[in-house]
């Protein structure tokens, strides 16, 4: 089960988080508050925050937040034009905007110092926060997202495949198989990907839409597609785990390049998976995070991590 938790980002933007799972045990000196309420985790559940990608929604990440709340108190966040969050028709889709949601999250949350796990624009925005407020981060997981600039073409590119979506669908079923198969995007049958899309469709009068506007979608990718993001990874002083998959967007080469300009950056790679990592093999993707996660401890953020245990 998924309880919902409001948060106020930047300009006043309200901001669906989600805690899937049960929450930790409540103390009994907060008087039959949980943690929610509070806004305090209780003691020896740390905080994770888990930001998805553009497009994406938190309810994507909830087989990740059930195990980690066996040890955490694992939120995962709808951000800004995403999910249940607001989408205010003129509102601030900016890399500012983003991040400060982000921080908003963490202190009204009360989950600070918190692990940080971003896919992809999420990855960007959570490494972002970790340099801005090293204080409120002592862990990052960075899931298939490029430091190097992807310029204009890309996001004409974006912009054409947008508009090459079948809108309206009839069914799921027809959500499933386009982005699943048909989609020319893609390059083998894959059967995850169809369902990470049919999780951000709602039913309209004419039949399945996305539950997010493309042009925000666009206004919020142009934000980083032009600029390259590597100082801002220079600045991380917390330990940080590089993720890819095999088959994903982001290049070995470049993600070997990530951990060495990461202060306290180590590797880790998914076979058998795309840019949808978490998506398309959880159980590799939880072996890949987890040895990460448990080095932190339970809170003190220093964990076993100290620059020297870069793999690749």
């Amino acid at each position: 089960m998924a309880r919902r938790i409001d948060v106020t980002g930047t300009g006043g933007v309200r901001l669906a988080a989600w805690e899937f799972g049960d929450p930790p045990k409540t103390d009994p000196a907060q008087d039959g508050q949980g943690a929610y309420d509070g806004h305090t985790a209780p003691e020896g559940s740390p905080g994770v925050l888990l930001l998805h990608g553009l497009m994406g929604r938190a309810s994507h990440w909830a087989s990740t937040a059930r195990w980690l709340s066996a040890r955490h108190r694992a939120i995962a966040l709808d951000q800004r034009g995403h999910g249940r969050s607001d989408k205010p028709p003129q509102g601030a889709f900016t890399r500012d905007a983003y991040v400060d949601d982000a921080e908003a999250a963490l202190e009204e949350l009360g989950l600070a110092p918190a692990v940080l796990v971003g896919h992809a624009m999420g990855a960007l925005t959570a490494w972002q926060l970790a340099a801005k407020r090293p204080d409120l981060v002592r862990g990052l997981i960075i899931c298939d997202m490029r430091a190097s600039a992807l310029g204009a073409a890309s996001q004409r590119e974006w912009s054409q495949w947008f508009d090459s979506w079948p809108l309206p669908f009839a069914t799921l079923a027809d959500v499933r198989k386009w982005f699943g198969e048909d989609d020319p995007w893609v390059e083998r049958p894959n059967p995850a990907r169809g369902e990470f899309y049919a999780e951000v469709m709602a039913e309209s009068p004419d039949g399945w839409r996305p539950v997010f506007e493309p042009e925000q979608m666009l206004r919020s990718r142009e934000t980083w597609v032009y600029d390259a993001h590597w100082e801002e990874l220079a600045q991380v002083r917390c330990p940080a785990l590089v993720v890819r998959g095999l088959d994903g967007e982001l290049g070995r080469a470049e993600a070997q390049e990530m951990v060495r300009v990461l202060p306290r950056g180590q590797y880790a790679e998914v076979a058998d998976a795309g840019h949808l990592v978490h998506y398309d093999q959880p159980e590799a993707w939880r072996a890949a995070i987890e040895p990460f996660l448990d080095s932190l401890g339970d809170g003190d953020g220093d964990g076993d991590s100290n620059g020297d245990d870069r793999e690749g």
